[in-house]
């Protein structure tokens, strides 16, 4: 007697998960519509501030150094949650506590 016919069906995808360690922060994205980065715009939405007041602290050096992708600047969210458990230090200490973990 024949084996019925089996059709392999993969695995849903799992969600995307952040997971935060303090030697290195990571982000597994199996969901393409969880955004990897922020504008000025989203990061002020995030951060529950002004647009003016995230132009004011990346000009003063308060927040980690922005990618410039085209004509856009943007941030990070995995850089951005894991400078926040840092306790949100600025450019400078945030690049040094970076370096050092490497």
């Amino acid at each position: 007697m024949a084996e019925p016919l089996r059709i392999h069906t993969p695995d849903p995808a799992p969600p995307a998960v952040a997971t935060l360690t303090p030697a290195v922060a990571t982000l597994t994205v199996a969901d393409p519509s969880v955004p990897l980065v922020a504008d000025a715009k989203g990061l002020a939405k995030l951060l529950g501030l002004g647009v003016r007041t995230i132009r004011s602290h990346d000009a003063a050096g308060k927040l980690p150094q922005p990618l410039k992708l085209g004509g856009r600047v943007v941030w990070r969210l995995d850089e951005l949650r894991a400078w926040l458990d840092a306790g949100a230090p600025d450019r400078a200490t945030w690049a040094a506590l970076r370096a050092a973990r490497k």
